[in-house]
C-alpha cells in the first residue's frame, strides 16, 4: 500500500484524539447548563398549570356573580352587595400571580413583564372605581391567553419532551448468559447488548452487530427515506426499526447520545432571545411609561375611568413582544423536522444575511473517508472471486484501505462472507493468507513484490492509494481508493448560487492538486490549499473585513477558528456534532449537503414572516389602544382584542411549521 494510506491511518488516530478532546470541551457546557434549564422549563410549567387553576376557580365566583340576582330568592335585599362580594373574591383570587409578576419584572426586566405591570396597575385603577367585575376579568382573560400562547403548535418545550420520550419505555437487554431480560431505558450502559425488534425504537445509540434490516432516522436526522443497516452500521437512538430484528451494541446513552445533543440544542435556542426582543427590552421601561402619560391624559381629559382602564390593557405589548420569539422558535421546530438545528434563535436572523460561503473539503464536500475508485483486473480474472477474496482479506485488518474494501460486503452478495482464518496483517505492507488455492496477498507493492515475478506496476493513472491482490503467485488486480465527493454536493452548490451565494472558496488543509481537482468538478472558483487552522480563520477574517457576511461549513475538526470566527458557521453530519456543540451556530445532522440551501431558506422565510409579525403586533396595539382612548372600548374589550392580536401572530408564524419539505423558499429567493 502507498504511504498516502499511512498518512490516512495517522489522520484517522489524530481525528478520534480531536473528537475526544472536543467532546469533553462539550460535556463541560452541558454540565453548566442542563440543571437550570430543565429547572427553569419545569417551573414555568407548574406556574402556568397553578395559574390556570386560579383562574377557573376565580372565573367559577365571577360567574357565580354575575349569576347572583337571578338566583337568589325573589325581592331579597342586598343582591347588588353579595354580588360584588363575590366579583371582589374573584379578584383576590388571581390577584396574587399578578402582582407577584409585576414584582419580579421590577427586579428582573422583561417584556412580558410589562404586560404583567399594565394589568396590575389596571386592576389598582378598578378597585379605585369599585369596579369589581372588571378586576376580576381582566387577569382572567390574560391568564386563559398566555395559557393559549404556551400550549400552541410553536410550544417547543412540549416538542423537546415528545423528543425525550423516543427513548423511554422498556429495553430487550441481552445478558451475559445469552437470555433477553426486560428493563428500563435508563438502566442500559455502553457496552450493553440489545435486541430490537421489528417495528421497535432503537434505545440508544450503537452499532448493529448481528441482524440487517431498514431504519428509519427521520425523527432524528429529517431524512425521508429509510436506510439499510447490517453488521457494523451506526445506528441512532429513537430511530425506528422498520422491517427485521437486530441485535445492537450500545455506545451512547443520554446526553452522549445523538438524540441527548439534538434536545440540548433545542433547549439552549429555545432559551435565547432574538436580537429584536433584546433591542425592545432597552426601551420597554420608556414604553411603560409614554403609557401611563396617555392614560392620564385620557382620564384628564374626558374623566371616564373605564377609558383610562381600557387604555392600560390596550397597551400590552403581547402581540408585539411575540411576533419575533415565535417565528423562531416555529423556525428551530422547523429546522428541527429537516435534520437542521440551531443553537440560537439569533443564527436564524444572521444566516438570512450572508453572501459567501467558505467551505471544506474532506468530510464536508467529500465523504471523508477512502472509496473504492477503481478496480484494474488481469487478464483471464474471474472479477466475481478475485473481489469476494479481497473483501475476506481486507475484513482483516482495520487499516483505511482495508475499512474501503470492506465496505463491498454492504453488497447482498458479499452479506455473509467472513474473515480469512489465518489471515495476518503486516502492518504497514498489506494482508496475507493461506487458502486452498496458494497463498493470497492484498497491499502494496513493496510485499506483492516477496509473492509475484514479474509484477506488473500499478496503472499511472491512479492517483492516490492504491493496492494490488495476488493469489498463487499471480497478479489478480490493482485497486485505486481515493476520498470521493459527495452525490449531492454539486446540486447543492448551484441551488446555494440561485440563491445569491456569488463568492464561494474550497479552503482546505488538502494537495493544491487534489483540491483544484475537485474545485473544477464543482465549478468553486477560489482554492486555497494545504490550509493550516490558522489560514482558514485568516481568510474568514479577510472576509468579513471586506464587508461579506461568510457562512462557513465544516466537519468541525481542523475547521474550528474558522467556525468560531465565521458571521455563521454549519457543522456537518455525524462526524461534526460534538465539535458543533462547543462551536458551530448550526447542526446538519446527516451528511446531506442539500440541507444547507434549506437554510438559507429558513432563515429567510423567517425574517420575512417576522417583519410581517412585527408590523402586525405594532399596528395592532396601536390601533387598539386609539380605540380604548376614544372611549370605543370598554376595558374587557380591549384584554379580548389584546388576546387575538396575540393569536394572529402566532398563527402567521405557524405558517413555517405547515410547510413541506421543498415549500420553504419555493422559489429561489436572491433577497439578503
Amino acid at each position: 500500500m502507498t504511504t498516502p494510506c499511512e498518512a490516512a491511518d495517522q489522520d484517522a488516530h489524530l481525528h478520534e484524539a480531536a473528537k475526544a478532546a472536543e467532546t469533553d470541551q462539550a460535556a463541560e457546557v452541558r454540565d453548566e447548563k442542563h440543571d437550570a434549564v430543565h429547572a427553569m422549563s419545569a417551573a414555568e410549567r407548574r406556574a402556568i398549570t397553578r395559574h390556570t387553576l386560579l383562574a377557573l376557580l376565580a372565573g367559577g365566583f365571577l360567574l357565580l356573580s354575575l349569576a347572583w340576582p337571578w338566583l337568589s330568592p325573589a325581592g331579597a335585599r342586598g343582591d347588588a352587595t353579595v354580588a360584588q362580594l363575590l366579583a371582589a373574591l374573584a379578584s383576590l383570587i388571581v390577584a396574587p400571580p399578578v402582582f407577584a409578576g409585576a414584582w419580579h419584572s421590577l427586579k428582573s426586566p422583561s417584556l412580558h413583564g410589562v404586560t404583567d405591570r399594565l394589568i396590575a396597575l389596571a386592576m389598582l385603577g378598578a378597585w379605585a372605581v369599585g369596579d369589581m367585575t372588571t378586576a376580576a376579568l381582566l387577569p382572567i382573560v390574560m391568564t386563559f391567553g398566555h395559557a393559549l400562547e404556551e400550549r400552541s403548535v410553536l410550544g417547543s418545550q412540549e416538542a423537546i419532551r415528545a423528543l425525550g420520550r423516543l427513548t423511554s419505555g422498556k429495553v430487550r437487554r441481552v445478558s451475559e448468559s445469552g437470555a433477553i431480560e426486560e428493563v428500563a431505558y435508563e438502566a442500559i450502559r455502553p457496552g450493553d447488548l440489545v435486541d430490537v425488534l421489528p417495528g421497535a425504537r432503537i434505545p440508544a445509540d450503537g452499532l448493529v452487530r448481528q441482524g440487517r434490516s431498514s431504519i428509519d432516522n427521520g425523527p432524528i436526522t429529517g431524512e425521508s427515506l429509510p436506510q439499510d443497516a447490517g453488521d457494523g452500521a451506526s445506528v441512532y437512538g429513537g430511530a425506528i426499526n422498520l422491517d427485521g430484528p437486530l441485535r445492537v451494541e450500545i455506545t451512547q446513552v443520554g446526553e452522549a447520545s445523538t438524540l441527548g445533543k439534538v434536545i440540548e440544542l433545542m433547549q439552549r435556542a429555545e432559551a435565547a432571545k432574538p436580537p429584536i426582543t433584546q433591542a425592545l427590552e432597552r426601551y420597554m421601561d420608556a414604553y411603560l411609561a409614554l403609557v401611563l402619560l396617555i392614560a392620564a391624559i385620557v382620564w384628564f381629559v374626558s374623566a371616564n375611568a373605564q377609558a383610562m382602564l381600557a387604555v392600560i390593557v390596550a397597551a400590552c405589548p403581547c402581540a408585539l413582544v411575540l411576533a419575533a420569539p415565535s417565528t423562531a422558535i416555529a423556525g428551530i421546530a422547523a429546522g428541527a423536522r429537516r435534520g437542521i438545528l440551531f443553537r440560537n434563535t439569533a443564527f436564524l436572523d444572521k444566516i438570512a444575511e450572508i453572501d459567501s460561503l467558505v467551505i471544506d473539503k474532506t468530510g464536508t464536500l467529500t465523504h471523508g473517508e477512502l472509496r473504492l475508485t477503481r478496480a484494474c483486473w488481469q487478464p483471464g480474472v474471474d472479477e466475481a472471486q478475485a473481489r469476494e477474496l479481497a473483501v475476506r482479506l481486507a475484513l482483516s485488518s482495520a487499516h483505511p484501505v482495508c475499512r474501503a474494501l470492506a465496505r463491498e460486503r454492504t453488497q447482498s452478495r458479499f452479506a455473509t462472507l467472513a474473515p480469512l482464518a489465518e489471515a495476518r496483517e503486516l502492518r504497514g505492507l498489506g494482508v496475507i493468507a493461506p487458502t486452498p488455492e496458494g497463498v493470497a496477498v492484498l497491499g502494496r507493492a513493496e510485499l506483492l513484490a516477496q509473492h509475484v515475478s514479474a509484477l506488473p506496476p500499478a496503472p499511472a493513472d491512479i492517483d492516490g492509494p492504491s493496492a494490488g491482490l495476488a493469489l498463487d503467485g499471480r497478479l489478480l488486480a490493482w485497486f485505486g481508493f481515493d476520498d470521493t465527493v459527495r452525490p449531492e454536493a454539486r446540486g447543492a452548490l448551484d441551488d446555494l448560487r440561485a440563491l445569491g451565494m456569488a463568492r464561494e472558496a474550497l479552503v482546505t488543509g488538502d494537495r493544491e492538486s487534489v483540491a483544484r481537482r475537485l474545485a473544477g468538478e464543482l465549478g468553486i472558483e477560489t482554492v486555497v490549499a494545504q490550509a493550516l487552522p490558522h489560514d482558514k480563520l485568516d481568510y474568514v477574517l479577510a472576509e468579513i473585513d471586506a464587508g461579506h457576511h461568510p457562512l462557513v461549513v465544516g466537519d468541525g475538526l481542523n475547521d474550528v477558528l474558522a467556525i468560531k470566527a465565521g458571521s455563521t458557521s454549519v457543522a456537518t453530519g455525524e462526524r461534526g456534532i460534538d465539535i458543533a456543540v462547543a462551536s458551530a451556530d448550526v447542526v446538519l445532522l446527516a451528511d446531506d449537503l442539500r440541507r444547507l440551501p434549506d437554510c438559507i431558506r429558513l432563515g429567510r422565510a423567517c425574517r420575512r414572516i417576522a417583519t410581517t409579525n412585527a408590523a402586525i403586533g405594532l399596528a395592532w396595539t396601536v390601533a387598539v389602544i386609539a380605540l380604548a382612548a376614544l372611549g370605543a372600548l370598554s376595558a374587557v374589550a380591549s384584554a379580548i382584542l389584546h388576546n387575538v392580536g396575540t393569536l394572529i401572530v402566532i398563527a402567521n408564524a405557524g405558517r413555517l411549521l405547515r410547510r413541506d419539505d421543498g415549500a420553504i423558499g419555493a422559489k429561489p429567493d436572491s433577497s439578503a
